[in-house]
């Protein structure tokens, strides 16, 4: 508020002084007929000076002097009604003038200073110095709520319809997990089946008792799943609780990700998208194109640039590694313009080169994905389980990048 209130008074102070300046006109201002009568009077003097030397008859001098003295006394009655304040509508027009330009001064520098502050500034913060502001922040992050408080402010979930079938197993999976708690493999299939069910408290609960039961042995992506359920589970919040795990993955992984991202999230939620931008940006350029938090950032990125006083455009997408590698759509529609023959063996040609690159010289999660589909395709499913069982060990350490093989190894129907 006090920002407008400067702002709104500078515009007006300067409007004042130019309609000021229009009101006394320039400096010196002297009537017209001021300047008539000097001239008149340097031509009374001439004339007595030309007949002095005897330039001009005495006939001609009285003549010209009659005529000089009428326009004098004329010049001298204009005088006089200016100097009496004869000449109102004058300043009436300058004054009409200065009013108007109060208005139209004020309004084109308040409108220009909204406009401005709404390019440059940050509407909705309040009016504070850097450090200020950097306390403020820090405040917020230190004393925001706690994971319990989240969670309880939000609306009951309805229930997921699930298959009597499947809920039978959960119950049975539940109580198995209850009877055997040192059981990590049955904490791994509860946290990812509560997960896919849309119970992420009983899906972080279970993957925080997988937690203690690692003890040292977690790895980074443990606690970066742990804290991912916690954010999703406060619908995008993250908690102290969150940021505690995110910074345990990074202590064992400081390359990890997923956790970057949060801790870049978490940054832009208590005030500070500088910090966030920085994380995002390299996160954004280093890639891989097809990470799942490379779609979120790009989508906010040039948004938290600008809360962070930067100008930045983000990089063109590049393709996923590898993503013109392989059999593709186009070539599986391509053969069907084949024989069964030519067709079955121009994608076997495919997949096995691409199982031979992937073999020598890895490749994405896309990669191996398109691999087990293809195996699939083709009818041979022990090898489409064979890739899974690889792929499984290759992005143990990435399971946002396993999600999309899993799918793949699912609709080839090699799931264990």
């Amino acid at each position: 508020m006090l920002f407008w209130i400067i702002t709104g008074a500078l515009a007006l102070a300067v409007a004042a002084i130019l309609a000021l300046a229009l009101l006394r006109g320039r400096a010196g201002d002297v009537p017209p007929a001021a300047y008539d009568l000097k001239v008149y009077r340097d031509q009374l003097r001439e004339i007595d000076r030309d007949l002095a030397r005897g330039a001009v008859a005495k006939a001609d001098a009285e003549r010209a002097r009659a005529e000089v003295s009428r326009r004098i006394l004329a010049a001298d009655a204009a005088l006089q009604q200016a100097e009496t304040g004869q000449d109102q509508p004058r300043t009436g027009g300058r004054v009409a003038i200065a009013l108007t330009a109060v208005v139209l001064l004020g309004g084109v520098l308040l409108g220009g200073s909204v406009g401005l502050y709404q390019w440059l500034g940050a509407p909705g913060y309040p009016d504070m110095g850097l450090q200020k502001r950097l306390a403020a922040a820090e405040d917020a992050r230190e004393n925001r709520p706690s994971q319990a408080e989240v969670e309880a402010e939000q609306p009951a979930r309805m229930p997921p319809e699930v298959a009597p079938e499947f809920a039978a197993l959960m119950d049975k999976l539940r109580e198995a997990v209850a009877n055997r708690p040192d059981d990590a493999r049955g904490l791994q299939l509860l946290v990812r089946n509560e997960a896919n069910m849309g119970n992420f408290t009983a899906a972080y609960e279970a993957q925080e008792k997988l937690l203690a039961l690692r003890g040292d042995a977690a790895t980074a992506t443990e606690y970066a799943d742990y804290a991912e359920l916690l954010i999703i589970a406060a619908q995008g919040y993250v908690s102290p609780e969150a940021e505690k795990a995110l910074l345990a993955a990074l202590r064992r992984d400081p390359s990890n990700g997923a956790a970057r991202y949060y801790m870049g999230l978490m940054a832009a939620q208590t005030g500070r998208p500088d910090r966030t931008f920085s994380v995002w940006r390299v996160l954004l350029e280093e890639g891989p194109a097809d990470a799942p938090w490379i779609a979120p950032i790009r989508d906010q990125i040039e948004q938290v640039a600008q809360r962070a006083g930067v100008e930045y455009t983000a990089p063109a997408p590049a393709p996923a590694a590898g993503a013109l590698k392989g059999p593709t759509e186009e070539d599986m529609q391509a053969a069907g313009d084949m024989s069964a023959e030519d067709r079955q063996q121009m994608i076997r040609n495919m997949v096995e080169g691409l199982s031979d690159r992937l073999a020598t010289e890895g490749g994405s999660a896309a990669e191996w994905a398109r691999l087990i589909g293809a195996y699939g395709v083709l009818g041979e499913t022990d090898k489409a389980r064979n890739i899974w069982t690889e792929a499984q060990q290759v992005f143990a350490e990435r399971p946002e990048a396993l999600v999309q093989v899993r799918d793949a190894a699912g609709r080839a129907g090699v799931l264990e």
